[in-house]
């Protein structure tokens, strides 16, 4: 057998690898609750290694797989997106949307992807293999190994020690990932959410029922106040934030009050979605706060497919939430205490 022959097949088996891993993937997570990589492997919405974190292997299926800190060994995704930024030690091998290596990579790359792209200053010992649709390798990046890639190479090949080859035959073994793998990470990615938005939709329904119903009946009621409110504590707290992030006391309140203010937007996603299927439902007659936690959340997930319309909506629709959610909990100000007001709402 010719050399040429036998580095095809290596190459091909490199990709093929990547998509094997990918699709193990789904079937190995595919009930494992969503969280960091503390645990070498996870499903969720994000996946991180954080920056300071090391952890022996990481496999993951997410709408993105983050790695700031190191992998001593290998790194198996299926993703949207994947970013090495820190330090992977073993072999990265993913099928994803998008691809960005920002960091060191000791062993080989191999990637079914729409785009893959080695950053200046990134670093990797072996061979890069990828199947996409565009591979970029930015000026000041390192390729220890060769270099083989399908259809566009943009940027510079200069760091490269191997050699630099074009085979359009990966494709047939990588398949063509950029419009099949992203609409199954996207429909993955949003089933992901609509579970934990149900799930904190029913916490807030189950143990304040009546701080829900105010919620839902001021977006009935004033729809434009509670809109105009949203967007000033979108636009607002952010700038609070930072202000108080200025000075060195108050970096850890502007910390508690980002994380803060993280869960309020969430929760305003929940209620808005809630408030406004509850607010359609009631102008028909049907009177379920269930119900309309339910459908609410089923129609956002269903706007969020659809180009142009669906993501104005939904922001519309968060802003009204998150402005009513704002002005109930201003509206709790006159209870003569907080426990007391969170007794009524349980008792309710």
């Amino acid at each position: 057998m010719c050399p040429e022959s036998t580095r095809r097949r290596r190459r091909a088996a490199a990709v093929g690898r990547a998509v094997a891993i990918a699709a193990a993937l789904v079937v190995a997570l595919a009930f494992v609750p969503g969280s960091a990589a503390a645990q070498s492997e996870g499903i969720g919405g994000t996946v991180v290694v954080a920056e300071g974190e090391t952890v022996e292997e990481l496999r993951a299926v997410a709408g993105n797989v983050i790695v700031e800190g190191t992998v001593t060994g290998d790194v198996s995704a299926l993703a949207g997106n994947v970013y090495v930024r820190g330090q992977v030690d073993g072999d990265v091998a993913v099928a994803a949307g998008n691809v960005e290596i920002d960091g060191d990579v000791g062993g080989d790359v191999a990637a079914a992807a729409g785009t893959v792209t080695i950053t200046e200053g990134a670093a990797v010992v072996g061979d890069v293999t990828v199947a996409a649709e565009r591979t970029t390798i930015a000026a000041g990046a390192s390729v220890g190994g060769d270099l083989t890639y399908t259809r566009e190479l943009a940027g510079e090949t200069d760091g490269v020690a191997g050699d630099v080859t074009r085979d359009d035959s990966l494709v047939s073994t990588g398949v063509e990932v950029g419009p099949s793998i992203d609409p199954f990470v996207g429909w993955l990615s949003a089933a992901y959410a609509f579970v934990m938005n149900l799930l904190l939709g029913a916490i807030l329904l189950a143990v304040f029922p009546r701080f829900s119903d105010s919620v839902a009946d001021r977006v009935a009621n004033d729809p434009l106040r509670s809109g105009l409110i949203g967007l000033g504590v979108l636009i607002g707290v952010p700038l609070v934030l930072v202000a108080v992030a200025i000075t060195v006391v108050g970096i850890p309140l502007s910390l508690v009050g980002a994380f803060a203010f993280a869960l309020a937007i969430w929760i305003g996603i929940v209620y808005g979605r809630f408030a406004v299927a509850a607010w359609l439902l009631s102008a028909v007659g049907v009177e379920s706060r269930w119900l309309a936690l339910v459908v609410g959340l089923v129609a956002g997930t269903v706007l969020s497919a659809i180009p142009f319309v669906g993501g104005p909506l939904n922001f519309l629709v968060f802003l009204l939430g998150l402005g009513a959610f704002a002005a109930a909990l201003y509206g709790l100000r006159g209870r003569r205490s907080p426990e007391e007001g969170v007794g009524r709402q349980v008792a309710s």
